[in-house]
């Protein structure tokens, strides 16, 4: 648990909301970063022990509450890590980095990327897809992962995938209100754009959520179009790329996008 803020995606972490303001568990920053308990880590070979009954391949989020290439976080744990997903063959690892230059050195230094391990890096806006991108690509290119993918949420700007550099997978989500951060809308033509430039290059796209702000007119998860006023609180609107918005709040944001659910997966063989 435990990090350092690196880039405009991480003004609102969740993980430092819940774990550092809520329950002081970690202080975020450069500041020691805690290991997890004894239950955390076993509760892999659980999942394996199922999903060998089930004859699946569940995906699994590692370190949710960390950046597993964190320049902070000991070597070791991060060896003890990539051992675990070693001897649970049946899971598929998605380890998602704000600082995809560290990946190749540190997979190294920890004994190789797993086999069942996939690789994805942070793009909430255009200079950090420039700047990840590529280096996700040469991770790619240097460790052969199960697929690479693009989280790119919370997207704070339109986004041009620099070409050749399209991961497997895109993820796309707008922000949501964490602590104090108050969240920024996303306009709804960026998702638009990542889909469309997804479904280009074969990729698979997955939208997570739009966030606390709908544009007037978008369609909400209940699926009724979106003019709520909440009493005209300034708060609750902005005008924004031409269009107004309001804050709807996450719940009934919902995960449409144009009136569709995307929920494409890659494609992952049996072990």
């Amino acid at each position: 648990m435990g990090c350092t803020k690196v880039s405009p995606a991480c003004d609102g972490c969740y993980a430092e909301a819940l774990m550092d303001k809520r329950y002081g568990k970690v202080q975020w920053g450069n500041h020691p970063r805690i290991r997890t308990g004894k239950h955390t880590w076993n509760d892999p070979f659980r999942w394996q022990r199922q999903a060998e009954k089930d004859g699946d391949r569940p995906f699994v989020f590692c370190a949710s509450l960390a950046d597993i290439f964190d320049n902070q976080v000991d070597p070791q744990w991060r060896a003890g890590a990539f051992d675990v997903m070693r001897q649970t063959p049946n899971l598929v690892y998605l380890l998602l980095t704000k600082r995809p230059q560290n990946i190749v050195k540190m997979a190294d230094a920890a004994g190789g990327l797993p086999a069942n391990a996939a690789l994805g890096a942070t793009c909430e806006d255009q200079p950090r897809a420039d700047k990840n991108l590529p280096a996700l690509q040469v991770a790619k290119i240097e460790l052969r992962p199960l697929f690479t993918f693009g989280s790119f949420e919370p997207l704070i700007s339109g986004i041009i995938v620099p070409k050749g550099l399209m991961p497997d997978w895109v993820i796309t989500g707008g922000e949501t209100d964490q602590g104090g951060h108050k969240s920024r809308p996303t306009h709804p033509d960026w998702f638009r754009s990542l889909r469309d430039q997804a479904a280009d290059a074969g990729a698979a796209y997955h939208h997570k959520q739009n966030g606390e702000w709908l544009a007037w007119g978008q369609v909400m998860a209940d699926g009724t179009e979106n003019y709520l006023s909440y009493g005209k609180q300034p708060e609750f609107f902005q005008q924004f790329g031409g269009e107004i918005f309001s804050k709807v709040r996450k719940a009934r944001s919902g995960r449409m996008l144009d009136g569709v659910t995307h929920d494409a997966f890659p494609f992952v063989g049996a072990v």
